[in-house]
């Protein structure tokens, strides 16, 4: 008797696993479809003027995809040439000079440009708020855990569909007493409804990492130097200089295609920590100014994201060792994954 009970209590968790997966497999169907439907891109004829607006939603090495309202999607090519200002509001307050290390995912500009041969609006003038700034800087520090999450998600619900095919298989060979499985799947059905759910924000979580992470996560780090700095300083020492001299060697040296680098700052836990954030976004300019300046490397491929002031440290704010360590600027060289896998990188 025993033995029967367990056979059917199996049975109806196989049952209301089926019942589950073909729900959830409709709903990710209908979700597909309609963003397909939402999005579409523009091939802008070679040689017209166009003005648009929207948000960054991908950036490459010298270009950024812009996403309108309505879902059309176009491709902005960045050049030498192209005017990119900042907005600040305020009488007596002008507009930014700002470089395109500021173009980053999430953020919402103004773009005036022409088209070229290849469907793409050539950039002549960009323009973003301070405020738009900031909101799509707070999302790059977002963007770590939301990726992870969206990983974990992945790898959730395939482990999941495997389980769910396993008890479909094991439900085929399994008879029995449709009474009492009606009975266990109602005492069951509020499980139910919490798992629906659970799955339901997973995969919110899932779509909106992929709207968001499709930039930098298409590249492959090749090496990582750090920049130390003294304290309160954003001046560039001569060991300093050595290390991004490092940096440009490589992407000089290397002949390497479809780089990047990414430009990060840093400080330690010493003051407040708005001046913290202020003091390592002037350290990564400075490494900037200095490759710019010195080795002619383009703005275009040049990506500051953030100063994380004296957030992710990489030793104990505690000692005097410690807070020098954290006191840096990291260059990430990176290079674009299908290119570097042709390359055999």
């Amino acid at each position: 008797m025993k033995t029967s009970k367990s056979i059917l209590k199996v049975s109806a968790l196989a049952f209301i696993l089926c019942l589950a997966s073909a729900t959830y497999s409709q709903l990710n169907s209908e979700r597909a479809r309609q963003v397909s439907n939402a999005v579409s891109t523009r091939n802008v004829p070679d040689g017209q003027e166009l003005k648009i607006s929207g948000i960054v939603v991908k950036r490459d090495a010298d270009s950024f995809t812009l996403r309108e309202p309505n879902g059309t999607e176009t491709v902005v090519a960045l050049t030498d040439a192209t005017n990119i200002k900042t907005e600040r509001k305020g009488l007596f307050r002008a507009d930014q000079p700002s470089g395109v290390s500021y173009i980053l995912r999430g953020l919402r500009l103004k773009v005036e440009g022409r088209g070229n041969s290849q469907g793409q609006l050539v950039a002549m003038k960009i323009r973003f708020s301070e405020e738009d700034l900031r909101t799509a800087q707070a999302l790059e520090v977002r963007v770590d855990p939301v990726e992870n999450m969206a990983t974990e998600t992945k790898a959730l619900a395939e482990a999941n569909q495997q389980r769910i095919a396993e008890a479909e298989q094991a439900a085929q060979k399994m008879s029995g007493q449709i009474d009492e499985l009606t009975a266990l799947a109602a005492a069951n059905r509020e499980a139910t409804r919490v798992a629906q759910a659970s799955a339901d924000r997973a995969q919110a979580d899932a779509n909106f990492a992929n709207q968001r992470i499709n930039g930098l996560d298409d590249y492959d780090v090749v090496q990582t130097f750090r920049v130390h700095f003294r304290s309160g300083s954003a001046v560039l020492t001569p060991a300093a200089k050595e290390q991004i001299d490092l940096a440009a060697a490589i992407v000089q040296g290397e002949n390497l295609k479809g780089w990047m680098i990414e430009v990060i700052g840093y400080a330690d836990s010493t003051g407040k920590s708005e001046r913290n954030r202020s003091l390592s976004e002037r350290r990564a300019q400075a490494v900037i100014n200095y490759l710019v300046t010195k080795y002619n490397l383009p703005l275009r491929r040049l990506v500051q994201p953030f100063g994380y002031g004296e957030l992710n440290p990489v030793a104990d704010n505690d000692t005097g060792e410690g807070r020098s360590l954290n006191r840096r600027v990291e260059i990430k060289v990176m290079v674009n994954k299908s290119i570097a896998a042709q390359a055999g990188i």
